[in-house]
């Protein structure tokens, strides 16, 4: 897998879709070959993905990432086997944990059987995409459908997710395909992602996880000013209680300290850090996403990375 960038489209555009397949398009032309699509509370990322990666044929598509709240699996199973078809087999699913106080702001309830519920959506996905069939009772869900349950030319389907506890880094190594870690650096990258989910995957008899290191980036001449407005960009992750861990893991005094921030070549040379570390591959997550202009040196630093 090539190193990849998050995509977020012009929200002040006339059509949000339209917006995002121009995006996709200019970035592939720049030598860019993986981008990534966050979920939010507006655009469906996983549609979305299927429609970018359609209309951009050769260009990797995936979610980064999709929360398993409050979505039921067989729901995401067709879903992604769909944008998977649509995509010419170019997509990937990123999933994530969630986050309890959001989660509660915005539906109103929270799920507390974190790594229980994980434990089972990925065994219903796992189910689906390895056999074509899903007769699952558990705790958190029931998957046992009258009907048909694949989409021709949806499998294989490659399963990530933004695992970086690690109870949820054991679930993800014996039924996912890797990680997608954001804000982890490389200390935490090899002194304990990379140890400890390859070792759950190798104990579960899986190949050899992928470790995709999701790194915010701003490619800028004046650092300081970079940095500044990468704290504002990134203090809501402080806030988190599973981000704050990472952050304490890697032993920097700031979230600032995670981002790579500096010229081309300055940047280029902290994401090689991730690499050495043991990252399989590498997103590149704009910390400035309005205008292209801003957004061009990243794609020519993922092209060339």
């Amino acid at each position: 897998m090539p190193t990849g960038v998050v995509l977020d489209p012009d929200r002040s555009s006339a059509n949000h879709v339209a917006a995002a397949i121009d995006q996709a398009r200019r970035a592939y032309d720049a030598g860019v070959r993986q981008v990534w699509i966050a979920q939010q509370f507006d655009h469906d990322a996983i549609s979305l993905a299927g429609y970018v990666g359609a209309a951009v044929p050769g260009l990797g598509v995936g979610t980064f990432v999709v929360p398993i709240n409050p979505r039921h699996p067989l729901i995401l199973a067709s879903q992604a086997q769909t944008a998977q078809a649509a995509t010419g087999g170019n997509f990937s699913l990123g999933l994530g944990l969630g986050a309890h106080a959001p989660e509660e702001v915005a539906f109103g309830t929270a799920w507390p059987n974190t790594i229980g519920r994980l434990r089972e959506h990925l065994q219903v996905l796992r189910s689906i995409l390895d056999t074509g069939t899903v007769d699952f009772h558990g705790d958190e869900f029931t998957a046992a459908p009258q009907f048909p349950v694949t989409v021709a030319g949806g499998t294989p389907l490659p399963v990530y997710v933004a695992a970086m506890g690690p109870k949820a880094l054991r679930v993800t190594g014996e039924l996912a395909d890797g990680t997608l870690p954001y804000l982890a650096g490389p200390r935490t990258l090899e002194d304990f992602i990379v140890p400890t989910i390859t070792a759950a995957a190798t104990e579960a008899g899986r190949s050899a996880p992928k470790v995709i290191a999701a790194v915010p980036v701003l490619v800028t001449d004046d650092v300081e000013e970079g940095r500044a407005r990468a704290a504002e960009a990134l203090e809501f992750y402080a806030t988190i209680p599973s981000y704050a861990r990472v952050i304490e893991r890697e032993g920097v005094d700031s979230v600032i300290d995670l981002a790579a921030v500096g010229t081309a070549a300055q940047v280029t040379a902290q994401l090689r850090r991730y690499r050495d570390a043991g990252a399989t591959d590498i997103v590149l997550s704009p910390l400035v996403r309005t205008g292209i202009a801003a957004l061009e040196p990243i794609w020519d630093v993922a092209a060339a990375l």
